[in-house]
């Protein structure tokens, strides 16, 4: 049986099946909070249709709901930046609460931020991702990073930092070379699979296939386009090129062809060495560069289950070959990161925005992760305020929906990386509060009522937007909490856990804020504990109402068959 509970204090007032005429009932009891947001008509014919079947039966005085979490009040919209929301009941007003940020941030860790302190203040600034960049540094270095975040992880219960490890991948890159080599435009220029190449018109490459791939004719790019040369021939060992746009070649720099991607595995050598450190040290997710097609996916999960790792894929989507099976790629993996520096490298720079869109919403209608990343405050490398063409980029990627946002040089090497971050945190916190409010997710996401607990988060993100609460979740897989990102809410979903590896993967997730918390066998201590935990952080205060679900893959103290969702007021 499906029940809904509605509490003032710890008693829930539960929800069974009457007829419409009792229903209305309590539409009418309520109707009352709706007063300036609604006629009473809207409001009953909205309550009818979320909470079609249900009715309450009172075991307790009818709770007040005219100020959920205090005083609701309003500001009319101004500033071209305020979107009005999309109910045409709200007109240009829009419901203000307590701010948290949803979209979360993922940070590089390098030189200048590898230091305990450092990694402090990043976590109190706003990461709540640490990226560990494989093509950088050394597992001695990188160990060093994961201690530090696993020493900060045990202080806390309510605040998580994530590792993600970032494998190198098959890049092909130039040799080594005793200084930077000018190119100037209309110059020749060679390329050589030969090792230990360097002189003023020639410099090796690291991939023995190197000339077969290219053909007459390809565009090659320097560090993703900084430099581009044209192939005008090629022998057995050599490609001769005319450099088209000049500039400073360094050792080791990255090399793509225009539209193709190099025959290498998706996964090399040295990238199992960098897994197998990964499964020694628990890591959360392994961000896969270059993958090309599922098989890779499943060939990286199956080893990640014989060695019983629980870390999750998130698939790098940056090269040509990708795009074709993308839907593939996207639902053989745990989530995906559009990593537009080698796919504006790969294909057409104004192919980018359109696949990043394209990308984030297959995520979503998958309800897998997604993380925009590459470039997004790439100014600040070297300079303390971003570009404003920067500041859009990043409120681009929050309104199109991206659970994460990633800054790579800016906090690996750069000269500003706690104002990168804060830069990052404000931006996305002013876009998520300009975005369209409404109290029912989009029609299309509507679940199948086979879909027991997807149909349970669709109807608790109703209910909470419409009564303007925040959603608690208890959960041991992390399930639920990801069904509820998935619809979106308004609010905080706090989700309450009892294993510490869900409650590291779940900080990446839009809208979850995890909390680590041994559950009870009694359901009522749990929820009073989970409650106080909520006052004593100063993320709830007294008086304020919650919406409380209980549905999920494993049920937690109740039958299988029975789910919940219930409206409480904490309590002192």
């Amino acid at each position: 049986m499906a029940a809904f509970n509605v509490s003032s204090k710890m008693t829930p007032l539960k929800f069974h099946a009457v007829p419409t005429s009792d229903r209305l009932s309590w539409s009418k009891s309520v109707s009352d909070f709706s007063a300036g947001l609604h006629s009473r008509r809207r409001w009953e014919r909205m309550q009818v249709a979320a909470l079609r079947s249900m009715k309450i039966t009172e075991h307790d005085q009818m709770p007040d709901l005219t100020s959920q979490n205090g005083p609701l009040t309003f500001d009319t919209v101004k500033t071209p930046f305020e979107l009005q929301s999309s109910d045409s009941t709200l007109g240009n007003q829009r419901i203000m609460s307590n701010p948290r940020r949803k979209t979360k941030i993922v940070c590089t860790i390098g030189p200048s931020t590898s230091s305990r302190e450092m990694i402090w203040k990043l976590a109190e600034t706003g990461m709540n991702v640490t990226r560990l960049n494989m093509s950088h540094g050394d597992h001695a270095s990188h160990k060093k990073t994961i201690d530090l975040v696993k020493e900060y992880n045990a202080q806390f219960e309510d605040k998580v930092i994530a590792i993600m490890l970032d494998t190198k991948g098959p890049e092909v890159r130039s040799g080594d070379v005793p200084k930077p080599i000018m190119l100037k435009e209309g110059q020749e220029f060679n390329f050589t699979i030969k090792r230990g190449v360097s002189s003023e018109n020639t410099v090796s490459v690291n991939y023995d296939d190197f000339v077969n791939d290219v053909e007459v004719g390809d565009i090659l790019l320097v560090d993703g386009g900084m430099m581009s040369l044209a192939v005008k021939s090629k022998s057995k060992d050599l490609v001769k090129c005319q450099v088209i746009d000049g500039g400073e070649l360094k050792s080791r720099r990255h090399l793509n062809v225009r539209g193709k991607s190099a025959t290498l595995p998706s996964i090399t050598d040295k990238d199992w060495e960098d897994i197998k450190f990964g499964v020694d040290n628990q890591v959360d997710f392994y961000a896969v560069s270059f993958v090309k097609d599922a098989e890779v996916v499943h060939e990286l999960k199956d080893y990640l289950r014989s060695c019983g790792a629980d870390i999750h894929v998130i698939v790098k989507i940056e090269s040509a070959d990708s795009i074709p099976n993308l839907h593939s790629i996207i639902s053989a993996s745990d989530g995906a990161m559009v990593a537009r520096g080698d796919l504006g490298a790969e294909l057409p720079i104004e192919e980018v925005p359109l696949l990043q869109e394209d990308i984030i919403r297959r995520c979503h209608s998958m309800q897998k992760p997604v993380i925009v990343a590459t470039n997004m405050l790439e100014s600040m490398i070297n300079h303390p305020t971003p570009t404003r063409a920067e500041v859009s980029d990043i409120a681009i990627a929050v309104r199109e929906g991206a659970d994460a946002v990633m800054l790579s040089g800016e906090t690996a090497h750069g000269k500003y990386p706690l104002k990168a971050v804060k830069v990052m945190h404000t931006v996305a916190l002013r876009t998520e509060s300009s975005l369209p409010t409404s109290t029912t997710p989009p029609s299309q996401t509507i679940p199948y009522k086979s879909h027991m607990g997807t149909m349970f988060a669709f109807h608790a993100t109703t209910m909470a937007n419409t009564l303007n609460t925040p959603i608690i979740v208890f959960t041991r897989t992390g399930s639920m909490a990801i069904t509820l990102s998935h619809y979106r809410p308004s609010s905080t979903i706090f989700a309450f856990t009892n294993e510490e590896r869900v409650k590291q993967r779940l900080v990446l997730y839009h809208g979850v804020m995890p909390i680590f918390m041994q559950f009870s066998d009694d359901a009522e201590e749990t929820f009073s504990r989970a409650l106080s935990i909520l006052v004593n952080k100063g993320l709830m205060k007294e008086g304020e109402h919650v919406t409380l679900v209980q549905s999920g893959a494993q049920p937690i103290w109740r039958v299988e068959s029975t789910h919940h969702i219930q409206v409480r007021k904490v309590q002192g």
